[in-house]
């Protein structure tokens, strides 16, 4: 049986037993369950789904295959900064004994030096002249090369100049003059033959 609800209180609770707008609510939750398709996973369920291994996860392959690449450049690099590490030892113990060696030339050039002591001003000076002179010839070749190489560019740049404009002559009517295309012709086949 049931008691007759206080008509002040709005879905409360009378001796145990419920009202009639919580059915309703009750009945709504109901209907939105089904209608968005049950009550949802368990938590069991959502933690074995989550925990199943996919063995193909695309991004997960192009993360580890971007990893090892860069393990082996990494390890590419130390190799090669192991070998240039011991290419710069084997440079410095070949450069000491080298130095050795101009230690001891120098020390025989500073003897040297000192017998030849009264005529240094005159030998310093002869030095310098020759060395000048040095610089000179080779300063003049230098400039005789650069012009002989401008002058060569230029005659060669005023043949072609001379064969395109020929190439290029039309006849009034816009065709073009068969007489200098028939001559480079020629010139290309006899410069071939011999």
């Amino acid at each position: 049986m049931k008691r007759p609800t206080n008509p002040n209180s709005k879905g409360e609770k009378i001796d145990g037993l419920v009202s009639i707008d919580q059915k309703k609510v009750k009945m709504k939750k109901k209907k939105n369950m089904m209608r968005m398709g049950g009550g949802g996973l368990s938590l069991e369920a959502f933690a074995k789904a989550k925990t199943k291994s996919n063995d193909y996860n695309p991004a997960l392959i192009k993360k580890q295959r971007e990893f090892y690449k860069n393990a082996k450049y990494v390890s590419k690099y130390k190799k090669s900064l192991k070998q240039q590490s011991q290419q710069t030892d084997n440079y410095r113990h070949t450069r000491s004994r080298e130095d050795e060696n101009e230690t001891e030339k120098a020390g025989e050039m500073n003897q040297r030096y000192k017998k030849n002591k009264r005529s240094s001003a005159q030998s310093l000076r002869e030095v310098y002249e020759q060395k000048h002179e040095e610089e000179e010839k080779a300063k003049m070749e230098r400039e005789a090369i650069v012009r002989a190489k401008k002058e060569e560019r230029e005659r060669t740049e005023s043949r072609r100049k001379a064969v395109r404009e020929k190439m290029l002559k039309k006849t009034r009517s816009g065709q073009p003059v068969m007489k200098y295309r028939i001559q480079h012709l020629l010139e290309t086949i006899q410069g071939s033959t011999s």
